[in-house]
């Protein structure tokens, strides 16, 4: 199991990026929030020589395949051929009043979407004349002028961000590898997550071989009593607005906790700041031990090995704002074991 760190997005990303690849972590991720992650990403190539660097995620549904073809060919040649695209749909109030784009079918956009990526990438490796012509995108355009040359690194791998099973069988289906969203628990990712992930998978001709399933785990520790309390109580405010969500509802269902989905999602609506405390004080100890690894540093490390020995590949530690390098150098040590 390789063991990935989250790059915070902005300008110190170069600096961080050297110190965690320094660390021995084998990838590096970086999310998008309040920073582009294509820019932070380019900032920590030339800062690197050996971590994959991926975005964990990038909203596909903001951009165009060909827009996303070309930043993502770019970053490949600036990382070395280390480069990781991974796509997330977000959700339909986003992509609509954010961004200002088209939402339908989400699943079947993604799907179309990464195979409009890949008919662009071929075009530019082989020459050949751009046809693609779906049901949500066209691209029959382009010039020589605007190709760039073959990249001698390959195509960029796609990693799809998955909650729903849909979604989980499209990413089996067009993509590299599933990004496992980090509200999800052990329970709903081998009984709903992976297994839709491998029908997808079989329908391409492929095997659970084939693909690499990554995971952001939320993990609460600290180096003293105090920490562990600031800690527990972020990512508890974290699980319940995740929770909120509609589309994450599936995870609560599973385990019998739909009336928390309902709870929670109506407190989401109400026009009050201290809305946001009031729903983390839903999430009791019993449901937050369901997506929070908690303990001291080299415990929690263990237990996360133990909880996703055999249903992920590599993982990220989603900690709490405050969590420290060395305490996650410790976490990361109780893991490897």
């Amino acid at each position: 199991m390789r063991v990935d760190a989250r790059l915070d997005p902005g300008p110190e990303a170069a600096a961080q990026a050297a110190e965690l690849e320094a660390a021995g972590y084998d990838g590096l991720w970086v999310r998008e929030a309040r920073h582009d992650p294509f820019v932070s990403l380019a900032l920590a190539c030339p800062a690197t020589s050996r971590a994959r660097l991926g975005t964990g995620v990038a909203i596909a549904f903001a951009r165009t395949p060909m827009s996303l073809a070309y930043a993502a060919n770019d970053l490949m040649l600036a990382s070395g051929g280390r480069f990781v695209l991974g796509l997330g749909s977000q959700v339909r109030a986003h992509v609509e009043r954010r961004f200002s784009m088209p939402w339908s079918h989400p699943a079947d956009r993604m799907g179309e979407f990464v195979t409009a990526m890949r008919a662009i990438w071929h075009a530019w490796d082989t020459g050949e004349r751009l046809r693609f012509e779906g049901e949500f995108y066209r691209h029959t355009l382009m010039p020589p002028a605007f190709a760039p040359d073959r990249n001698p690194y390959g195509q960029p791998p796609v990693f799809l961000a998955a909650v729903g099973t849909r979604m989980a069988r499209t990413a089996g289906r067009v993509a590299d590898g599933l990004l496992v969203h980090a509200f999800s628990t052990p329970r709903y990712l081998g009984q709903t997550t992976l297994p839709a992930f491998e029908e997808g998978l079989a329908a391409a001709g492929r095997s659970r071989a084939d693909a690499a399933v990554s995971m952001p785990v939320f993990v609460a520790t600290g180096e003293t009593e105090e920490e562990f309390a600031a800690a527990t109580a972020e990512l508890r405010r974290q699980v319940a607005f995740y929770g909120s969500t509609p589309a994450y509802r599936a995870v609560l269902d599973l385990h019998g906790w739909g009336a928390l989905a309902d709870a929670l999602h109506e407190l989401s609506r109400r026009d009050d700041p201290r809305r946001w405390e009031w729903m983390a004080e839903l999430v009791d100890d019993t449901v937050l031990a369901e997506f929070v690894v908690s303990g001291a540093p080299e415990e929690a490390g263990r237990e996360v090995a133990r909880r996703y020995a055999g249903l992920v590949d590599r993982l990220s530690l989603y900690t709490a704002s405050g969590t420290g390098p060395a305490t996650l150098a410790r976490v990361t040590s109780g893991i490897r074991g």
